[in-house]
This record gives C-alpha cells, sequence and structure tokens, in this order.
C-alpha cells in the first residue's frame, strides 16, 4: 500500500503538481492581491436571514479559513460564491468578474471549483469515472492524465481503487476523490466545504496535508470547517461566522490564540 501524504513531503508535492488550464488563461491578479471579492453578501431563505451583510476576501495563493458553529452561516456562504443559491443582495467577484450572472458550470470555466459538503461523488460510478468527470469542460486528454497522475500521488488511496465504484470507498476516501475530481478542471480557485466532516482523525491529518499541497502548488483555497485547530493551523487567514455575520477575522495564528475562539471553539 503507498504512503499517504506527510506533512514534510508537502511542499515537495506541491511543486510538481500541474495546474495550468490548458485553455484558459491566468488571471491578472498578481500573488496577494485580491481574487476572490465578498462585500455586503445577504442571502435569505424565506423569511430567515441566513447571511446579513458579510464582507470577505482571499487574496491569490492564500488558504482562507471560514469556521463558526453549525447553523452559523458558512455552508450559505460557499453555496452562494458557487453560485447554488440566489444572492438577496451584495456582490461576489472573482478576478474582478462580476459573479451575480454566472451559473455554476460558468464559474467552473472560469476558475473555481467546489468539493461540496457531504462530497456529492457518483456512487455507482468508478473512481476514475468520477476523476474524468471533473475535467468536462475542458477534456484536454494530456491534462487530465497529468491531474490524475497528481491526484493519486496526493491521495495514494485512490490511486489504489481506481476500479472500484465510488459507493464501496470509505468517507475519507470519498472526500478524497470529491477534492481530487475538483482538481480535474484545474482551477485557480477551490472551494472545500466541511472537508474533515464523519472521517476519522487520522484521515483528517492526510486530506489537510494535501489541502497543504494544493495550496502549495499555487491553488488558492477557501475552507468552510467545524474543526476549527485543523482548518486555521492549515490557513493564513481566518473568518469567523456567528448568525449570519462575520464576528471576528485576522491572522490564522493569532485566532487560534484568541481567547473568545478557544472558549467557544477549542474547549479552552
Amino acid at each position: 500500500m503507498s504512503a499517504p501524504v506527510e506533512a514534510k513531503d508537502v511542499a515537495a508535492l506541491g511543486a510538481t503538481m500541474r495546474t495550468k488550464h490548458p485553455t484558459r488563461p491566468d488571471p491578472s491578479v498578481a500573488m496577494g492581491e485580491p481574487l476572490l471579492q465578498v462585500r455586503d453578501l445577504r442571502v435569505a431563505y424565506g423569511g430567515i436571514k441566513a447571511l446579513k451583510g458579510i464582507d470577505l476576501e482571499v487574496r491569490r495563493g492564500e488558504v482562507v479559513a471560514l469556521i463558526g458553529a453549525n447553523g452559523a452561516g458558512k455552508t450559505t456562504t460557499l453555496k452562494s460564491i458557487a453560485r447554488l443559491l440566489p444572492v438577496a443582495s451584495g456582490t461576489i467577484t472573482f478576478a474582478g468578474k462580476n459573479l451575480a450572472t454566472m451559473t455554476p458550470e460558468a464559474l467552473v470555466g472560469a476558475g473555481v471549483s467546489l468539493a461540496p459538503e457531504g462530497r456529492a461523488i457518483f456512487p455507482n460510478l468508478t473512481v476514475l469515472e468520477n476523476l474524468e468527470l471533473g475535467a468536462y469542460l475542458h477534456r484536454d486528454a494530456t491534462a487530465m492524465r497529468e491531474t490524475i497522475e497528481d491526484v493519486t500521488r496526493l491521495f495514494p488511496r485512490l490511486g489504489e481503487r481506481m476500479k472500484q465504484e465510488g459507493g464501496t470507498l470509505s468517507g475519507g476516501e470519498q472526500q478524497m476523490l470529491a477534492i481530487g475530481r475538483a482538481l480535474m478542471a484545474r482551477p485557480t480557485m477551490l472551494l472545500l466545504d466541511e472537508p474533515s466532516l464523519g472521517i476519522a482523525p487520522k484521515l483528517v491529518q492526510q486530506i489537510f496535508a494535501a489541502i497543504r499541497a494544493i495550496a502549495a502548488a499555487g491553488v488558492t483555497i477557501l475552507v468552510v470547517e467545524q474543526n476549527t485547530k485543523v482548518a486555521l493551523s492549515a490557513s493564513h487567514r481566518g473568518y469567523v461566522l456567528r448568525t449570519g455575520e462575520i464576528a471576528l477575522s485576522g491572522n490564522a495564528k493569532e485566532l487560534l490564540q484568541n481567547p473568545e475562539i478557544q472558549k467557544a471553539y477549542l474547549g479552552g
């Protein structure tokens, strides 16, 4: 059995990943400059205000964590960015483009991929078929082959299970597959919704080591996560969402040391 990604391998693995899209030009946004900007975002379900005017940004090359309790609005935020939910008001821009009129398919074409909460793999398709579907917009044979190679280096378990149906995988393996499928589109930005949900702690560490490797390859990441310590430890900055509003934001290491965060989310 192949060895999992370890922390010491992250930088080396990230340096070897092929992330350039076969046809889409790189965005004209320099590393460290805002790539995703959300301004005064409001979303409602019926009469319930799920998001109450949040502001956040993700700079190119960053890993940013969005944390908070159940029902805080984390997944609503990610689904709104991914164009899976209607927005009541506010703006979402990616590389200077207004996402308001984009379809989810157009968003993938623009360079944003989502690995959704609950994984949403196709259980009756093989691991390989699930991965190939992630490249449905470009279908470039060379890019597909290279990315499958990169994904199996990130997640060796998938390489051992290419002919298995997705539904036979463990929860952790399905999460690996969901991330791998999102990478097949060669995104500039990756949205991750609860990648540790329902997964054994050992696999959580492997998945977040792979996330750090993906970031080291130059992919910008916004991750929604309930596991506050793991998420902030893998991130540059973080936002704390509380009942539809941004309660705190800042450097991830500083947030980990914040007494309010420790008391509310770390059992301190």
